[in-house]
């Protein structure tokens, strides 16, 4: 599993832009900057679109008036569907949310939730801080039900 005071594993990520697909080099984008990435179980589950998106879409303003430059939200969903659930939510604009559909990056990652019983295999719930590529924080949820310390309101007591 990544840990503190690693970079992030150079997997591109995916991103709907207007009609068309986009490759994202997440390292090429947050470098030099602070960033919050934070990862779903999956888009349109009960946590993730009631509590968990939801924090960090009312507390983006706090969160960037503490230095954040950037917050992400990575799925293992494709891109449309991030795509439509950002704009349900109110996310965009807010938060870029990025597709890791083959769940390439979450294993890179080492955070794979297997959930065969019902989603299959999905992103465990984190929340990390990233200061120029490197981890500086990173919080994984003991039960992927719960949204305890990767909601938004607890990162804003730890910044």
């Amino acid at each position: 599993m990544i840990k503190i005071g690693d970079q992030l594993p150079s997997i591109p990520l995916r991103q709907l832009v207007g009609s068309t697909i986009e490759e994202v080099n997440l390292n090429e984008r947050i470098k030099g900057k602070k960033v919050i990435l934070f990862a779903v179980p999956g888009a349109f589950t009960p946590t993730c679109t009631e509590r968990h998106l939801p924090s960090f879409v009312n507390q983006a303003d706090a969160l960037k008036a503490k230095g954040v430059d950037e917050i992400f939200c990575v799925a293992v969903n494709d891109p449309y569907v991030l795509d439509v659930w950002g704009t349900i939510s109110h996310a965009k604009g807010k938060i870029t949310l990025l597709s890791d559909g083959n769940g390439e990056f979450t294993k890179a990652m080492g955070l794979v939730l297997d959930d065969n019983q019902v989603l299959g295999l999905r992103s465990k719930r984190y929340a990390a801080i990233i200061e120029d590529g490197i981890v500086t924080s990173l919080l994984v949820e003991p039960n992927p039900i719960n949204c305890n310390v990767t909601c938004a309101e607890y990162l804003l007591g730890i910044l």
